[in-house]
């Protein structure tokens, strides 16, 4: 998988040795309560290891990835994802491929800019490698990915139950613009 940088940040495929800030990271609610339809945090680094071998695993794609957010010096932040996402229980795609762009980063960096960096960065990545549609989902509530997802330049299309299988507020940012 491939390393994206921006200014100020690095975005590396996930390794063995992250399981501990990733634990830390997906062990806080407040940091995973907005995530899907019955949110969890995670409670084990054996959870920890086995999913950065699950977002290891799409890591031959050339567009879609999983990766851990660091500053430029190391400083793990963390994660972002651009993957396909699951449609709801019953619904039948719209588009060919619906690849959602989702992020998490740790508390201590919240308010510094780091989600919109990193976004911008891995969206002009994707679209450069022929990815024409983007879209993101977030719970009703969370303001704060939802200005995220303005900021990167994203159009909200409205309220949505066709992914996840729960209400999420749908954004969607195209190539075109």
């Amino acid at each position: 998988m491939r390393t994206i940088t921006s200014a100020r940040l690095v975005l590396r495929p996930w390794e063995a040795g992250d399981a501990d800030f990733l634990l830390d990271l997906e062990g806080r609610w407040e940091v995973v309560r907005y995530l899907g339809a019955h949110p969890r945090t995670m409670t084990s680094r054996s959870q920890a290891l086995a999913s950065i071998e699950r977002r290891r695993a799409i890591s031959g794609h050339p567009v879609h990835g999983i990766w851990i957010i660091t500053d430029r010096d190391g400083a793990r932040l963390g994660n972002l994802l651009l993957k396909p996402i699951p449609l709801s229980a019953g619904e039948v795609p719209a588009h060919p491929a619906d690849v959602e762009i989702g992020w998490q980063l740790h508390p201590d960096a919240w308010g510094e800019g780091y989600a919109t960096e990193a976004a911008l960065a891995v969206s002009i990545d994707a679209f450069v490698r022929g990815q024409r549609r983007i879209i993101a989902v977030t719970h009703p509530g969370n303001y704060a990915s939802q200005a995220v997802c303005r900021r990167i330049g994203m159009r909200h299309v409205g309220a949505t139950t066709r992914y996840m299988d729960t209400p999420c507020e749908l954004f969607e940012l195209t190539q075109d613009g």
